[in-house]
């Protein structure tokens, strides 16, 4: 491997603000801004819009699409009867 030309791989907090989440993790990632973790180090912390406390999908919220109805609907609208 060629020398200095990699990104730092460097401890780096992930925080959610929406969800109240944060975690710990090495990542290429940076930031100016630092956060005091729990084991008293100081880490750069970057924050995200969505993680997996918050987003549909991992919480159990998504919404449940009427599919059947959608399908009787198309079939009244386009099912032509074939004799």
């Amino acid at each position: 491997m060629k020398k200095n030309i990699h990104p730092r791989y460097e401890p780096v907090v992930f925080r959610d603000a929406s969800a109240n989440y944060a975690f710990l993790t090495r990542s290429t990632a940076t930031s100016d801004r630092t956060v005091v973790w729990e084991d008293g180090n100081e880490y750069p912390v970057v924050d995200v819009e969505i993680s997996a406390a918050s987003h549909p999908f991992y919480t159990g919220q998504t919404r449940v699409v009427d599919t059947a109805g959608r399908v009787e609907r198309f079939n009244r609208r386009y099912n032509k009867e074939v004799s």
